[in-house]
């Protein structure tokens, strides 16, 4: 890519998609196309043909999707495998269509089956089932993975797929409905340590930024507090959170602007030709993340402690873990000339200032 090449990111106001945008202007590039969902329709097929024929990007970064925590995705499962598939079908046929240099596709860690041996490597891929519980948005992002692929092999294009691990940082998904696990367990935390200390001044500025399903600040208590019990943060002698599962679980985090610079680093230095070289052509996605898993239950320790909570965090086991462990492996990716530089507990202290803030 050159500085002044003219680069497409869908999905650009999400905390993929604005971490990439900021990684790119950092390093000189200008010449942006941004549209957000009033703009532009990504599901709509017509919508996105004409957008594609008008402004003819050169790069795309197909950051767009629907995304959620394991609630969201078993919740609304029709959404997720209907509204990505739609949104990855439209772009990515239209950057055949219109010469895109290069489309960078991003996938999700949760394309692999549920009892893969660890760490997991890139041909993992389709080797048994999927975790139930994301299965539909899972099923979208391999289809997407194996549309680019095909579209390399029959038409010659550029395009190459990146499989980020669990993912935080500026921009992230704060809703208790919606969310990941870790900003989930942040403001969860956040707002028992909150509660514990009878803060409502700042519990009501949380909910007036971040209402919970129409509860804002300007409820009264009664409604607030049985809409944070409703979330498992409970009002009760010493308050207590509760959290889904057994807290076992394993899971890996990588901080959003490590992983906006190793796709900046793919974009500007690795085509789908470098991936397929003196090799089968399957399989040529590449997994992002830091290689190193901490437990749910240690996550929420480490959380805890930087908010200094101290009431009590109760697991119920009745809910479901997931899969029990998720840790990719990187060497591909750390053969290719790129590792991550920032720690969990560099990454955590930076997204909860900004939270607090």
């Amino acid at each position: 890519m050159n500085k002044d090449s003219k680069i497409y990111i869908a999905g650009h106001l999400g905390m993929v998609g604005s971490a990439i945008h900021r990684n790119l202007v950092n390093k000189a590039y200008h010449n942006f196309i941004l549209k957000n969902i009033d703009e532009l329709d990504l599901s709509n097929q017509n919508d996105v043909a004409a957008f594609f024929e008008k402004e003819k990007p050169e790069y795309v970064v197909l950051a767009a999707a629907k995304v959620g925590g394991i609630v969201a995705n078993n919740t609304y499962r029709a959404q997720f495998i209907y509204e990505n598939i739609q949104i990855q079908n439209n772009i990515i046929h239209h950057s055949y269509l219109n010469g895109v240099k290069k489309l960078l596709f991003l996938g999700s860690s949760c394309i692999y089956p549920k009892n893969c041996p660890q760490p997991i490597k890139e041909d993992y891929l389709l080797t048994n089932e999927l975790e139930y519980t994301n299965e539909p948005y899972a099923i979208a992002k391999i289809a997407g993975i194996k549309m680019s692929e095909s579209y390399n092999l029959q038409y010659g294009c550029n395009f190459i797929s990146v499989m980020p691990t669990n993912l935080y940082g500026p921009n992230d998904n704060y809703n208790l409905e919606t969310s990941h696990v870790l900003p989930a367990l942040i403001r969860k935390i956040y707002l028992g340590k909150c509660l514990m200390g009878n803060n409502w001044e700042a519990i009501r500025k949380d909910l007036n930024l971040r209402p919970i399903e129409k509860v804002s600040g300007l409820n009264s208590k009664e409604e607030i507090l049985e809409k944070l019990n409703h979330f498992g943060i409970q009002n009760d002698q010493t308050t207590s959170i509760e959290l889904w599962g057994t807290g076992n679980p394993l899971r890996e985090f990588m901080y959003a602007e490590d992983l906006a610079d190793a796709c900046v680093f793919l974009m500007e230095n690795i085509d789908f030709a470098d991936l397929s070289k003196n090799k089968p052509v399957i399989n040529t996605h590449i997994n992002i993340g830091t290689g190193v898993d901490l437990t749910i239950s240690e996550l929420a320790n480490m959380i805890k402690q930087m908010i200094g909570f101290e009431g009590n965090i109760v697991w119920n086991a009745a809910k479901p873990d997931g899969t029990y462990r998720k840790l990719l492996d990187v060497s591909k990716l750390h053969s290719l000339g790129w590792k991550h530089n920032t720690s969990l507990e560099e990454g955590l202290k930076k997204v909860y200032q900004a939270y607090i803030a």
